[in-house]
């Protein structure tokens, strides 16, 4: 039986669910436009294909730019304060887009919808409102919150698109981020504290040792790379499913929802062996390769049913275990001291991504046509593999977090040399001002019992 000190408390668990729970209603309303609206784009005035693409994506650029300076913001003035004005800043784009009878009105709402850039803030938050030994499970939950609201915005958006339209699909997203809004001020505990967490906020400091560092930069690159081909996808798929299909913008959920749900049982079992045998880099490779396949097969059977559901089956099962595999290999490459600041330098690329994507995809689409965003997307994906290849094999170390209570610069280095020798810890280091010993550690053969000893409350 477990002691009651490993599990969560009821603070941490009512944080963890209503943490988790603002983070997906925002991630839902920015998701569920994504297999309607190049359908809907269509009868807005000024409609291009690439200006469709820039309105899908353009959220990744004011995101990508703004969500670090928002989370040191959040340092400064609070981390409730920043998140509800973010939820009042996506709200009000969400309302704009709602209201747009131009692309140019869709793509300011848009931008304004990423600018509500809350993830560095409310990580932050997470991290004040947990112990360090639980900080993982509750980052953890926050992460499946994200994919959830994925898998759902491709299955609610094109329902709502048949009830109310693309623009209903705004007005939902306005309530939406409101209701996150009541999650922070009446579920989300307040923080007795809140302080720099080098696990979870960016030290500006240390920006460019992440960005030199030729390991993560292959991991920003694909995770880049990852969501420009997921952006570009679905300036294509809606369309095909409508106009070769012949497929009803409100039903394209009955082919994602079966495709999604296969690919989910598909990828468990390769999750479960890539840590239990020690061969991440292979299963990352090989869904790299996956993806490639299944961009060039969308190509070459696009106009086939059959062959189409059966690449997507491919292409969803590829990019969830990308999508759930490269920020553990950002937290295991990264130092120990260093993940916050590597984290959000990948979640920035990552939201860059989004917006090229959007833009290449419109771009492809409007000169070669669909078929042509597939051929783009199946090039990217063998650049991607070129990178991925000549990357070390990673180390099997997980990211630990000892509380040590308040230690001088000498009793620090004392207990770095401690913690070295007990039996799993590869790496300490100890950070008298934080009161906290970051480790890297191998798990199959750590002595926690032997940490306890060294803990404070």
């Amino acid at each position: 039986m477990k002691d009651s000190a490993d599990r969560m408390t009821a603070g941490e668990r009512r944080a963890a669910f209503s943490l988790a729970g603002v983070f997906a209603v925002r991630m839902l309303g920015l998701f569920m436009i994504l297999p309607t609206f190049v359908l809907y784009a269509q009868e807005l005035e000024g409609y291009t294909a690439l200006l469709a693409g820039l309105a899908i994506g353009i959220y990744g650029l004011s995101q990508g730019l703004l969500q670090i300076p928002m989370g040191m913001l959040s340092d400064r003035i609070g981390r409730k304060p920043v998140i509800i004005g973010g939820l009042l800043v996506f709200a009000a784009g969400s309302v704009v887009a709602a209201m747009a009878d131009s692309v140019y009105g869709v793509i300011a709402g848009r931008a304004l919808q990423g600018a509500g850039a809350i993830a560095s803030a409310v990580m932050a938050l997470a991290a004040d409102l947990t112990r360090e030994d639980q900080r993982m499970k509750v980052m953890a939950m926050i992460g499946m919150s994200i994919g959830m609201s994925f898998a759902l915005a491709l299955i609610i958006g094109p329902m709502l698109h048949g009830w109310f339209g693309v623009s209903g699909i705004f007005w939902v997203t306005t309530g939406l981020a409101l209701f996150g809004i009541v999650l922070v001020v009446f579920r989300v505990p307040n923080p007795v504290v809140s302080r720099f967490h080098r696990d979870t906020n960016v030290d500006p400091g240390l920006f460019k040792k992440a960005l030199a560092d030729g390991q993560l930069l292959r991991l920003d690159l694909g995770v880049l790379i990852l969501h420009m081909i997921m952006t570009a996808t679905f300036m294509a798929i809606p369309l095909i499913l409508k106009q070769q299909m012949g497929l009803a913008a409100e039903d394209h959920w009955r082919v994602y929802l079966p495709v999604l749900i296969l690919s989910v049982v598909l990828i468990l079992p390769l999750i479960i062996q890539a840590e239990k045998k020690r061969i991440v880099k292979q299963i990352l490779i090989g869904a790299i390769l996956g993806l490639g396949v299944a961009c060039a097969g969308m190509y070459g059977w696009h106009e086939n049913l059959g062959g189409l559901v059966l690449m997507l089956v491919l292409f969803f099962t590829a990019f969830n275990l990308l999508e759930a595999s490269l920020p553990s290999l950002v937290a295991k490459i990264a130092p120990a001291t260093h993940k916050g600041t590597a984290m959000g330098a990948f979640s920035s690329a990552q939201f860059l991504g989004a917006f090229l994507g959007g833009l290449t995809g419109g771009w492809l689409s409007q000169e070669y046509g669909l078929a042509g965003v597939f051929l783009g997307n199946a090039v990217l994906a063998g650049i991607w593999l070129v990178f991925a290849v000549t990357m070390r094999e990673p180390g099997y170390l997980s990211s630990y977090l000892l509380r040590v209570g308040e230690v001088n610069a000498e009793q620090a280095e004392d207990l770095v040399n401690l913690l070295g020798e007990v039996t799993g810890v590869e790496e300490a280091v100890v950070i008298p001002e934080d009161g906290v010993a970051y480790l890297k550690v191998d798990k199959k053969i750590l002595d926690r019992d032997a940490l306890v000893a060294f803990s404070s409350p």
